[in-house]
């Protein structure tokens, strides 16, 4: 099938490589072009795993892109990856896909097929890949029927929510638990079994479709990251009680996940989550529940109960070290490994609470220390973790990458050996200082 993408961020260009993967003929679409020559050159201008051996493979092939939107007339199928930023209270902003939206409808109506209005072949399918609130398919729904003008009648919304996890998009997209396809008719869903048919037939396991209208497709969405937010932070609040009694919240927590009511899966306590989708989906569900007049207290406790984690993480340190004039090294950047992705990032505050404290802060991470320098630039970055340790009054860890496991004896070169851990990561040994957020 034709398929367009319009949006090359993380979503937006995983999408894209993956269909293309898949065997489709793919245009992706976004404004920036330095973006476009990163695509057509075989490569991401994001940190993904896999995805620029996709890349590489199908551009200039299967795989285009560009900063035009009139490939969309040829397109059996064109989705929106815009992003949706979080407005001040939480709210998501859809300005930018509102824009994208009328715009795929302006190039939609200027093609000339000479098909009559209503004819199946002929209606435009457009798919709404970003994250938005059910309120807010009428706003992009509007917005692309406005471009489309007079062909109005021959394009139809539909939504697919996506549930991809950075570090992992690449085989999350290709090895899908479900697919969720929000759909007004028929023959659009019909069209999207059409295109995912390749990653169906090839699974290894069964996938579970869901067919529902716009609104309530989108709604799984938030559902699904509440719930695993959630989750998290009902991990860490026990995770917090066990260490005031002195147990292991690990310990805790493993013999819980066997119950089958509950699963493993998202129990590990710690310094909380972050990123770019779980703080702005949680919050905009949120604004969104208000806008409607119900307050949500869960996912108030849950978000809480997350946004302290940082300074219970900092309260530790403070009972071992006065870190003001010391230097202080900070391990992990990015909001989880194996992506550069620093938005939300728990060392973020953690930083400005060091900085606030007085100490000299040290930074490393092995992938993410580009894009942190734009959000603190005047932080010392090291090369390597040993060498952000070396010397330090104290080291705390906020990412779980692998390469934290093996410091061992580079320990030994720290001016007073305390750790303070956040993800569990670090083995306790004799000489360090060691504490667990929660165990």
């Amino acid at each position: 099938m034709r398929a367009t993408v319009v949006g090359s961020g993380y979503v937006g260009t995983t999408l894209a490589a993956c269909l293309a993967d898949a065997g489709h003929d793919v245009t992706a679409i976004d404004i920036d072009s330095e973006v476009v020559a990163a695509i057509n050159d075989g490569h991401a201008a994001i940190h993904e795993p896999g995805l620029d051996d996709l890349l590489a493979e199908h551009a200039g092939d299967r795989l285009r892109a560009t900063t035009e939107y009139e490939s969309v007339r040829d397109a059996d199928v064109t989705f929106l990856a815009i992003g949706t930023p979080s407005n001040e209270d939480g709210s998501i902003d859809l300005g930018a896909l509102t824009a994208a939206a009328e715009m795929t409808g302006e190039a939609i109506a200027g093609a000339d097929d000479g098909s009559e209005p209503g004819d199946g072949d002929a209606r435009h399918l457009v798919v709404v890949k970003s994250t938005i609130t059910p309120p807010g398919v009428r706003a992009v729904r509007e917005a692309l029927h406005a471009g489309a003008g007079d062909a109005a009648d021959r394009v139809e919304l539909a939504t697919n929510p996506e549930f991809l996890r950075e570090g992992s998009a690449v085989d999350d997209f290709q090895h899908p638990d479900k697919l969720v396809f929000g759909t007004e008719s028929d023959w659009a869903t019909e069209r999207l079994e059409r295109l995912y048919e390749p990653l169906v037939a090839a699974a290894d396991t069964d996938v579970s479709v869901i067919r529902t209208d716009p609104e309530t497709a989108v709604m799984i969405k938030y559902g699904n990251n509440a719930f695993l937010a959630s989750k998290i932070s009902l991990a860490n609040d026990l995770g917090n009680i066990c260490k005031q009694f002195g147990i292991d919240a690990y310990e805790v927590m493993d013999a819980v996940g066997l119950d089958d009511r509950i699963g493993a899966k998202f129990l590990r306590s710690g310094v909380g989550w972050g990123g770019s989708c779980f703080p702005k989906d949680v919050d905009a569900i949120r604004a969104a529940a208000r806008e409607a007049g119900y307050e949500p207290p869960m996912l108030d406790a849950a978000v809480a109960v997350n946004d302290g984690q940082p300074e219970r993480m900092l309260e530790l340190l403070d009972s071992h070290v006065d870190v003001a004039g010391e230097r202080v090294a900070v391990l992990g950047l990015a909001f989880k490994p194996g992506t550069d992705d620093v938005r939300n990032s728990r060392a973020i505050p953690i930083i400005e609470a060091l900085q606030a404290r007085g100490a000299e802060v040290v930074g490393y991470d092995p992938v993410a220390t580009d894009t942190m320098r734009e959000r603190f630039p005047d932080l010392t970055y090291a090369d390597s973790a040993a060498d952000a340790i070396e010397g330090a009054s104290a080291a705390l860890v906020v990412t779980d990458w692998d390469e934290f496991a093996a410091l061992d004896d580079a320990f030994d070169a720290m001016a007073s050996p305390v750790v303070i851990d956040g993800r569990r990561i670090i083995e306790r040994r004799d000489g360090l200082t060691y504490e667990g957020l929660t165990w």
